[in-house]
């Protein structure tokens, strides 16, 4: 792993790994909240609709969004009755750490807008039950606070800065606090221009009016985790911005530090001040995939962050065996993108992820439910993957590849004997 030094702070993290509390889920939530998609129908009512509308949303006609979920409903599993497969492992290891689950929670961007405070506690959820938490460079809770909370379960994506002072300064930070592991996200080259968040004022710069305001009002629950975490803030980057700058000003600023491509040169800096494993995220081309590695990345994330980038892009799904092809078996590959249950888990580990991440369900979990909903999510979802390995007479994600059933279109998935 890292040969970054552990700081005091970190020390203290790891000392209180042990110390972390379980939420006990009560019946009426097991009751209630079956699946993500009854989490994500409960949040609905939660969430002011323009956040609501940002966290749902894609580019375009979101046509890309759909083609995520829609793509891995295709992947089908031949079932072997035959075997005995009552004890299943669903463990798997990433730089050697090994989680309980091959599945975690993908960087999201103003999480703490779209439900107050919500981020700690996935963080939290992550390390009691031993899954992978990425926090994003856009979150609304600093990285240091994060670490405290996620322990070694935590990696941090870096949206790569125009200025290379500021760059250095925040890749030191993450160093400092701990992570092991830095994700640079390659695929916001430009600004986008989304329909529902320019609707909703959620465009940079941000126009927030009475709209808004009224959309709040009828969210009580959401108003009070506001007054008790606080109104978000980009609490990673202000600390690079200038002194006194409106909401306007402040959007124009990231603006302005945030864009560009991730060129070779620029990745080689990054490559350069960072001691620990580097994964690079937003690849979809199994050419540029093989590039990233030749460049000194220790992994890759197959992503087209989830449908919100480029609206033809193809699915990750889609993508995915052709990068594993590529890179071949020991390479290091996660995946992201239209993954809502423990079968699309099985789907993207048969087809060559090694992990999973997932960032809308987890929005949906802790909107619905509130602070335990992140771990109630990840006990849900690893019932749902054990009864899937269990139902196949698969023993182990290894085997999954496997139990592909020839007819899927996607991929090069085979239907070969046991």
């Amino acid at each position: 792993m890292s040969q970054v030094k552990d700081t005091p702070s970190s020390n203290r993290t790891d000392a209180n790994l042990s110390a972390v509390k379980r939420h006990k889920i009560s019946a009426t939530v097991r009751k209630r909240f079956p699946s993500v998609e009854h989490m994500k129908r409960s949040a609905r009512w939660h969430i002011p609709n323009f956040a609501w509308e940002y966290l749902i949303g894609g580019i375009g006609s979101e046509a890309n969004v759909h083609r995520n979920i829609d793509d891995l409903q295709q992947v089908l599993f031949m079932p072997r009755y035959i075997r005995d497969a009552q004890n299943v492992n669903i463990q798997t290891t990433l730089f050697g750490k090994t989680f309980d689950a091959p599945f975690g929670a993908a960087p999201v961007g103003l999480a703490g807008l779209q439900v107050p405070g919500c981020e700690v506690h996935i963080a939290g959820a992550a390390r009691s039950e031993n899954v992978l938490q990425v926090l994003s460079t856009h979150a609304t809770t600093a990285l240091e606070k994060i670490r405290s909370s996620a322990g070694s379960n935590g990696w941090f994506q870096l949206y790569p800065l125009n200025d290379p002072e500021m760059e250095t300064d925040l890749i030191r930070r993450a160093a400092n606090a701990g992570y092991e592991v830095l994700v640079v996200t390659v695929d916001i080259p430009v600004s986008t221009r989304r329909d529902r968040d320019i609707r909703n004022g959620l465009s940079v710069p941000p126009e927030f009016g009475i709209r808004n305001a009224v959309q709040m009002m009828i969210r009580p629950t959401w108003l009070m985790r506001l007054a008790r975490y606080g109104i978000p803030h980009f609490e990673n980057l202000e600390p690079y911005a200038p002194k006194g700058l409106s909401l306007t000003e402040f959007g124009e600023f990231l603006d302005r530090v945030l864009a560009g491509h991730i060129t070779q040169e620029r990745f080689k800096r990054i490559r350069d001040q960072w001691q620990g494993k580097i994964v690079v995220k937003g690849i979809l081309s199994p050419e540029e995939a093989q590039h990233y590695i030749a460049l000194g990345a220790d992994g890759i994330v197959v992503s087209n962050h989830g449908g919100r980038q480029l609206d033809a892009a193809p699915s990750s799904v889609s993508m995915l065996p052709l990068v594993r092809e590529k890179l071949g078996k020991d390479a290091v590959i996660l995946v992201d993108g239209g993954v809502r249950t423990g079968l699309d888990i099985a789907r993207m580990i048969a087809l060559g992820a090694d992990y999973v991440l997932m960032g809308r369900p987890f929005m949906y979990s802790v909107g619905a439910i509130g602070n335990a909903g992140p771990q109630h999510l990840i006990e849900v979802l690893k019932a749902e993957l054990t009864g899937t390995l269990g139902q196949l007479g698969c023993r182990s994600l290894e085997e999954l590849p496997d139990f592909l059933h020839k007819p899927s279109p996607i991929g090069n998935a085979a239907d070969i004997a046991y």
